[in-house]
């Protein structure tokens, strides 16, 4: 290519002497011309002529120099050579003006570097044409000139065959490509399982559904795909090879067949198959119209073969994973996938369901909390049901604990008052649960569909036991219960509040169980604890709720041994009797407007109550003051330094109610005593330091640290306390 520029460029310097001098008009502003490219080899200057192939459009630069007292742009025309009448003005005619040679737009107004550029389109040749020959007219802006001489003539000649070795080159790219097409929509198209396919449309990514449900109306059709993707690559090599040969490397048959190998492996194989296995999905999805062009196109062969091939080797098999295959794949992409451990333990307990009984998961009989059917429910029966933790009691019949005959629950126990010491086959016989027996070969997934339909969600596991001599019998071997399945799907063990081991079968506790294990005997009184008796129920009900509710008997404040020792102190839990006939009277109140209180008091129940009588309780109060986030006023507390409550509502009795009530005076000496140097306890505190407390309470009272007689300030009260906290 240098050297065709450097020989045009020599052959314009040649032209430009030629045109100097030769004759030219007078005044001509017109000195030369000369291609600016060569357009490919289809525009060339030879010896003087300007040559163009037909169908040309390229680029000529005018050398002039400006005319003197010209104010127009100058403008090129072509007239045909030789003229049909030589007389008169050529250029001056339009109808002599050629159109098979076309100047584009006018000619660069005039510039001092003395040249400009025009376009020149030349048009096909007629039919039986072989060549023109075309002189050039120039206008200055005031006349035309005539330019006839052989230096400023253009040559139309017809297009030569061969084919431009840009254009052989690019033939030879394009068949590569199509190579490389058909090869990487075989692997991104046929490598899509339709199974997978329907797996993403339906919990893949949003982009991921989109691209699957495109790619599914194409992929639906294997066998059609599959013959017209072969069909393209297989023709698109076979092209490639040939057109090498011929065009490119006719002399040198074997170099074009290394050439041909090259480039489908680099370039046909390698790239396409490193790009569509990455990214397959999202190639395929945007390759959806190609491929739907290239099978129509392909069809009158393609289908015909398609056909022939699921007649002859039936339906199209997809990728299945047995259960088994499943679990050995979501363990070998462990480390790639996205699930945590928890999640893969769900996924293999879910499918290992199948394959376990329950024989597996049972919990042995001899590991059973059980009761007998002839127990009482009293206080200890109740509490021990209680510390077990269990929902579902078996009950056995007799001294044979496999003779089981009924099921209790705990709720049944909801209306069972253990002062009553209720017979447990009362219970038991009201409800009636009936017993769900499995056997012990069961399949779990068979269980948990039982469990699952509300017959029970404890089931009891026998087995038939046809050792030695004899008949056989059902032997009970123990239970299965709904947790125990759900533990193997999620493999896991569920550990609720009262849970003591972690495997039933291998006796593994709890390790570090910071649950405190409560004592509920603490809750059963004695006829001389208490003036006022209430039942452990309500005990433990407003245990708990003084404990959790009420800011000042939290675990921060008083541990809930002291607490419930208050509770216990006779003075505390009191009970008022209402009078019909004297409804007014000041012994009926509970607080007065007004008047200033030490104590705190919580209703605990109403007792006798009828319709006749109101709720329990009435409360007036003045329809106009502040009212704070408790419910009271804002000034219900006094000024003065003894810390007492001015109520301005009366709270009276309308029937018997028990009530437990705190004076501040208590309140103080059990705090005192509860943080002694003003140090706090946590509801941790060990059992020798509440001991240790219940001493310094006992010298506090007793005046020993203060140095006063035993009996100065002692109050019936303080005494109680006393005796209450030792």
């Amino acid at each position: 290519m240098a050297e065709t520029a450097d020989g045009q460029r020599g052959s314009s310097i040649v032209l430009l002497l030629l045109v100097s001098l030769s004759p030219r008009p007078a005044s001509s502003w017109l000195l030369g011309l000369r291609p600016e490219d060569t357009v490919g080899g289809r525009v060339s200057l030879e010896r003087g002529t300007l040559r163009a192939a037909e169908g040309t459009r390229f680029t000529l630069r005018l050398y002039y120099q400006q005319p003197a007292n010209s104010s127009g742009s100058p403008r090129l025309v072509f007239i045909e050579e030789p003229r049909p009448n030589s007389d008169g003005d050529p250029c001056g005619d339009e109808g002599s003006w050629a159109s098979d040679v076309e100047v584009l737009g006018p000619v660069q107004p005039w510039s001092p570097g003395g040249s400009g550029l025009v376009e020149v389109r030349v048009r096909e040749l007629r039919k039986g044409e072989r060549g023109k020959l075309f002189s050039l007219c120039a206008f200055d802006g005031r006349s035309w000139e005539h330019h006839g001489g052989e230096h400023f003539s253009l040559e139309v000649r017809e297009a030569a065959e061969g084919m431009a070795a840009w254009l052989r080159a690019l033939v030879s790219l394009l068949l590569l490509a199509m190579s490389a097409v058909f090869s990487g929509l075989r692997l991104s198209l046929l490598s899509l399982d339709p199974v997978e396919l329907r797996v993403l449309q339906n919990s893949g990514s949003p982009a991921e559904k989109e691209q699957a449900r495109r790619v599914q109306s194409v992929r639906s059709r294997g066998s059609y795909l599959l013959c017209t993707l072969l069909l393209g690559n297989a023709l698109a090599n076979a092209s490639l090879a040939g057109w090498l040969y011929h065009a490119a490397l006719p002399a040198e048959p074997g170099l074009s067949v290394l050439l041909c190998t090259a480039c489908v492996f680099l370039f046909g194989e390698v790239a396409p198959y490193s790009v569509c296995s990455r990214h397959g999905l999202a190639i395929a999805s945007r390759t959806v119209c190609l491929t739907r062009l290239l099978m129509a196109v392909t069809f009158p062969l393609s289908y015909p073969l398609s056909r022939l091939l699921e007649w002859a080797l039936r339906q199209e098999i997809s990728t299945f994973y047995t259960r088994e295959k499943l679990l050995e794949m979501l363990r070998a992409a462990d480390p790639y996938n996205d699930l945590v451990k928890e999640e893969l333990n769900i996924i293999q307990g879910a499918l290992e369901l199948r394959t376990k009984a329950v024989e597996d998961v049972l919990t042995p009989l001899g590991d059973c909390f059980m009761l007998r059917s002839d127990a009482v429910l009293d206080f200890g029966t109740v509490s021990e049901i209680l510390r077990s933790g269990y929902t579902r009691i078996p009950v056995y019949e007799g001294e044979d604990r496999a003779n089981i005959v009924d099921i209790l629950f705990v709720k049944d126990l909801a209306f069972v008052d253990p002062d009553d010491c209720t017979p447990l086959q009362t219970v038991t016989r009201f409800y009636h649960r009936p017993l769900h027996c499995v056997f012990n070969d069961t399949r779990l997934d068979a269980v948990l569909e039982e469990f699952k339909k509300g017959k029970s969600h404890l089931a009891i596991v026998q087995r038939v036991n046809n050792e030695g001599e004899g008949d056989p019998f059902y032997e009970v071997m123990g239970i299965v219960t709904l947790e125990d399945i759900i533990e193997e799907i999620i493999k896991s063990e569920i550990l609720d509040e009262t849970d003591l081991y972690t495997d039933n079968r291998k006796k593994e506790r709890v390790p570090h169980r910071e649950r405190k294990q409560h004592d509920f005997s603490l809750f059963k009184l004695s006829d001389s604890e208490m003036k006022v008796r209430i039942s452990p129920q309500l005990l433990l009900a407003t245990h708990r709720f003084m404990a959790s509710e009420i800011e000042p008997f939290k675990t921060p404040y008083l541990s809930e041994k002291i607490l419930l020792r208050l509770l216990k102190h006779p003075n505390v839990i009191q009970e008022m009797k209402f009078d019909e006939k004297n409804k007014r009277s000041s012994e009926h109140y509970l607080y007065q407007r007004n008047r200033p209180v030490d104590y705190f008091i919580l209703i605990l129940q109403v007792l006798n109550r009828s319709p006749s009588r109101c709720s329990g309780l009435n409360r007036s109060e003045s329809p106009n003051r502040e009212r704070n986030d408790y419910g009271g006023s804002n000034n219900q507390l006094s000024n003065s330094n003894n810390n007492l409550y001015i109520p301005d509502y009366s709270v009276h009795i309308l029937c018997d109610v028990q009530f437990a009530k705190v004076s501040h005076h208590t309140y103080g000496v059990i705090v005192d005593t509860e943080h002694p140097c003003n140090e706090t306890i946590t509801s941790s505190t060990t059992s020798s330091t509440e001991e240790t407390l219940g001493k310094k309470l006992l010298r506090t009272l007793s005046g020993k640290t203060r140095k006063k007689s035993k009996d100065a300030d002692k109050s019936p009260e303080e005494s109680s306390v006393m005796h209450l906290i030792t």
